[in-house]
């Protein structure tokens, strides 16, 4: 009788511990708000910009604006120069530049702040980027506005135009740019050398015959001196001459 109540219960026990909550078991967590956006994201998304990219990686760029972006209110810009810009350089110009200098070329595209494209009629030129502080005279970029509102950026080497507003949520603005931004910084026209000193080109002074510089030459006597020198400096010959005519003139006495 005892195991026939038993059974009896069994399935109601069992219907009770369905319908109570397990202890400790937490609810299923609500999918979290969307955090800022992630440049290399947006810029994979839009397309054709995969050397920038890679220059954005490999500099760690991206992790630096992606970290800004979590941690600052003021936001980012981005100038985001297309394949097609980059394959414009000279053959060769990335690869000649040093780590350093590609970490600066990066940075110079990356503006503190983010500015819509509205806002920049009325910015303040030189901008700051990443790169460098325009007030101290480091890579400095101004950035105007034309008729329609085109955006023209000029950097002292080249002038690059705004062809496209490629993701804007008011914290990042990325902006497609028809050329690389190239700093006067490192690609500024390198002073002209100092000219060589001029050889001196004037002619050796000549040597004057009446100066005292000049060699001394024995005078010749000629056939129309009648100095009465009786060419005593004239040779030889001439010294036995002149005694025949003293002893001549001595005999001649007496």
């Amino acid at each position: 009788m005892e195991s026939i109540t038993r059974l009896a219960l069994l399935p109601l026990t069992t219907l009770f511990l369905l319908s109570t909550p397990i202890s400790g078991q937490s609810p299923a967590k609500s999918p979290a708000p969307g955090g800022p956006a992630d440049v290399i994201a947006v810029l994979q998304k839009a397309g054709q910009f995969t050397t920038f990219i890679k220059l954005l990686k490999g500099t760690q760029v991206s992790d630096q604006i992606n970290s800004q972006l979590s941690g600052s209110t003021q936001g980012i810009t981005v100038f985001a120069p297309t394949d097609s810009a980059f394959s414009g350089l000279k053959t060769g110009t990335l690869n000649s530049l040093t780590s350093e200098q590609q970490l600066r070329l990066v940075q110079y595209h990356v503006l503190p702040q983010f500015y819509s494209l509205s806002q920049f009629q009325t910015v303040s030129n030189p901008l700051h980027t990443q790169a460098g502080n325009s007030d101290n005279g480091e890579y400095p970029l101004n950035v105007t506005t034309s008729t329609g509102n085109q955006v023209n950026i000029t950097t002292g080497v080249v002038n690059a135009t705004v062809s496209n507003s490629v993701y804007t949520d008011g914290q990042l603005g990325v902006f497609q740019v028809d050329q690389v931004l190239l700093p006067l910084d490192i690609f500024g026209t390198a002073k002209a050398p100092a000219p060589a000193p001029v050889a001196d080109s004037k002619p050796e002074k000549s040597v004057d015959q009446g100066s005292d510089d000049a060699p001394t030459q024995s005078k010749r006597p000629t056939d129309d001196d009648d100095s009465g020198a009786l060419g005593l400096v004239s040779g030889p010959s001439g010294v036995m001459a002149g005694i025949a005519f003293v002893v001549a003139a001595f005999l001649a006495a007496f």
